[in-house]
Parts: structure tokens; sequence; C-alpha cells
């Protein structure tokens, strides 16, 4: 039985062809980077290949929404955490909050939250989540005590991380 994370890092760094003229990370990569690290982190940390998912059974997730908040820049050549953690679920959905920060986790660069729908490749259709995945979600939920995303941005610039 594998040991499962609530909370999984990474760490990667900001790659030139992702990059506006500024040396910024572009907007729209910061979707690129948390989606590589979530699916890297969910092969790594509780054994779910999703590609391998959807050859073999025909489900699995598809994006189904995304709010993000860009904090401070992310610049070219930096080495950034990204942290990621399930934050609400239900039969046939996902809440995951992703996290970037600098390498040290002193500065929050970018907050997302992603939601997920359980999808049945072969119907086109939203699917139910398994009693064994049902399970998993619930040892790995960390809930953070708000539904609204402008709240959660708001406990983030209290913390005494620099924002």
């Amino acid at each position: 039985m594998m040991n499962f994370q609530n909370i999984v890092s990474s760490q990667t760094k900001i790659r030139f062809q992702h990059c506006d003229p500024f040396n910024h990370l572009n907007n729209g990569s910061y979707i690129d980077y948390f989606m590589n690290h979530r699916e890297d982190q969910l092969l790594k940390h509780y054994d779910i290949d999703i590609y391998k998912m959807a050859r073999t059974k025909g489900i699995s997730w598809v994006s189904s929404s995304n709010q993000i908040a860009y904090l401070k820049p992310a610049l070219l050549m930096e080495t950034v955490t990204i942290e990621s953690q399930l934050i609400a679920y239900d039969t046939s959905s996902l809440k995951v909050e992703m996290r970037m920060y600098n390498s040290d986790k002193t500065q929050l660069k970018a907050v997302i939250w992603c939601g997920f729908v359980h999808f049945n490749l072969l119907e086109q259709s939203r699917a139910l989540h398994s009693d064994e995945m049902m399970k998993l979600f619930e040892s790995i939920l960390v809930p953070i005590g708000t539904t609204n995303f402008e709240e959660r941005l708001l406990e983030f610039k209290a913390q005494k991380t620099k924002l």
C-alpha cells in the first residue's frame, strides 16, 4: 500500500520559450507548468497515470474550470517550487489548488484553482469515481475553509509569505 501525501511538491526551471519579452513567464504558460506538475505528482505519489487510464479504461479527467491569480512574476531560468493539493471533491469532480513559489517558498508567485470532471471518453459523458478513488480522495483531501477564490487570496496576503 502506498503512503499518500496530502500536499505534493516539485521544482522546475522557467524556460526561455515560455517567457514574454520582459523575461517573465507568459501568463498562458503558468497553466502548462501547473498541469505538468500535477500530472507528474499524480503518478509519483498516487500511482495514477491519467493517460494509461484513458487508453486502458476509457476514463480520465478533463479540465472544467481554472481560476488563476498572478501575484509576482516567475522569471527566465528561475527555479520555482510548485505545490498542489486536493481541496474538494464529489462523486464526479475534483477541485485542486496549486501554488507557485520561488525556490525556497518565501515568495508566492501564482495561485490556481483547477476544476476537473471525471469523464468517460468512450461515451463522451461525465463518469462517477470508483469507490477506490473516493477512498483515495478522502485520505488526501486538505480542505481550506473557503469556497471563494478571492477570499483565499486574502488569506495568502494575510500570511507571512511575501507577495
